[in-house]
């Protein structure tokens, strides 16, 4: 059973800035979900989305447009930072 403990939103946000450059990173190879992310950051994808979302937010990572059969959202850096 794992006994992993739940981090807290102070600590999730204190690594924002850390987790951001990796997540550049990683998009800067090809658009991917949130799943992908987190799976590639081995963190969890509650966390990830915070930091994803943050990004959304002040315009460093955009969302993809999808297909009506696609399921999540794929993320691409936006132009100023490709």
């Amino acid at each position: 059973m794992g006994t992993e403990r739940k981090r807290g939103l102070a600590e999730i946000l204190r690594d924002e800035m850390v987790m951001k450059d990796k997540i550049v990173d990683l998009l800067r190879k090809e658009p991917k979900t949130i799943s992908e992310i987190a799976d590639a950051l081995g963190c969890p994808s509650h966390e990830t989305m915070l930091w994803v979302m943050a990004m959304w937010r002040y315009g460093t990572v955009v969302e993809v447009e999808k297909g009506r059969t696609e399921e999540y959202f794929h993320y691409r850096l936006s132009s100023e930072y490709s």
